[in-house]
């Protein structure tokens, strides 16, 4: 491999130490705490549905990657009912149509992680993630150097989201 003497570019990701320093989990179920909370701005939720709502991931895969959380603490969406599971689907189809409006990616990753062991970073409230994927979205920094390069904080990925949602929605 060869390596340029140029001046190597930073890369800032501050949102990330926490989970790098591996700080103290928030007390009870955050899934649960969160949208109990009406600070949805700071909660980085970004829409309410009627069974489920959507909310920034903390810790992202990729820029604008969301989850879809039930209301309804479970770890399985088997738990859920016909009804539950509809109005979660729903959520998650609003996601989906918020961030092609938003972000306009070439695809998604949709998925759910079920237990510890299949990656479930909260395995006992089952939840959606959504990740917009563009082409060639994917470098040389995950391989190299266990790093991912999100290109804009949080924060303001949240707020277009969400105005995304109140745009198409309400």
């Amino acid at each position: 491999m060869f390596l340029s003497k140029e001046k190597m570019e930073r890369i800032w990701a501050p949102w990330r130490i926490d989970y790098i320093l591996g700080s103290e989990k928030e007390a009870g179920c955050i899934f649960c705490t969160k949208p109990e909370s009406r600070e949805d701005e700071e909660n980085l939720i970004v829409h309410r549905g009627l069974g489920a709502y959507t909310i920034m991931n903390k810790y992202p895969y990729n820029n604008g990657h969301v989850l879809v959380v039930p209301y309804k603490h479970v770890s399985e969406i088997c738990d859920l009912s016909v009804e539950e599971n509809s109005l979660l689907l729903q959520e998650v189809c609003k996601a989906i149509k918020a961030l092609r409006h938003v972000m306009k990616p070439d695809g998604f990753n949709i998925g759910i992680n079920v237990g510890l062991i299949a990656g479930a970073g909260i395995a006992e409230h089952v939840h959606y993630h959504i990740v917009p994927r563009w082409a060639g979205d994917t470098n040389m920094m995950p391989v190299l150097a266990d790093v991912r390069v999100i290109p804009e904080h949080l924060r303001q990925t949240r707020d277009k989201i969400a105005q995304a949602f109140d745009k198409l929605f309400q």
